[in-house]
């Protein structure tokens, strides 16, 4: 029968999971406190929380969330990042921690329940950011307003052009 603690730590779990939009399986071990205590802080600065979870606990609140698919994630040490609002968050944080540090590697990640292999991360993490995104699209959808308004300005600015040159001649 299962202890209290790991049933507290099943429910808080399936909780995270399904409100999570982002999982990140990553493997930590290799890290000293240190390092750890650096990289918690990185992702809390960027909404993004770091937990460290037995995989048979993580198994069992995953299936409580209906996700699949974990088992090759779920080997050796595991500790999950999870982001509740852009997907990328936590691969943009784990991308610029490993400039200095050989962990944590990534394992897998969920992403809006789907579910990618170890090898996208690198893909995840050079996607721009949703921020970024909605920015180039006000650029775009701006750009044929203003094409569209100095083209309809340009006839009206050069006939003023010539009328003053002609009121100059004549004055």
């Amino acid at each position: 029968m299962p202890s209290n603690k790991n049933l507290k730590e099943v429910k808080s779990l399936t909780q995270k999971l399904d409100k999570a939009n982002a999982i990140y399986f990553t493997d930590y071990l290799g890290l000293d406190v240190v390092s750890i205590t650096k990289l918690r802080k990185e992702f809390v600065s960027n909404d993004v929380e770091f937990t460290i979870a037995k995989n048979t606990l993580i198994k069992l609140a995953a299936k409580d969330v209906g996700i699949d698919g974990l088992d090759e994630f779920l080997s050796g040490p595991t500790a999950i990042a999870l982001s509740y609002n852009d997907p990328t968050d936590p691969a943009k944080v784990i991308k610029s921690f490993l400039k200095d540090f050989d962990k944590p590697s990534v394992k897998g990640m969920i992403l809006d329940g789907q579910v990618f292999q170890a090898e996208e991360f690198d893909k995840i993490a050079n996607l721009p950011t949703k921020d970024q995104l909605l920015s180039q699209l006000v650029g775009m959808l701006n750009s044929p307003m203003s094409k569209l308004s100095s083209t309809l300005g340009s006839p009206i600015s050069g006939l003023l052009g010539t009328l003053e040159q002609l009121n100059s001649k004549k004055g």
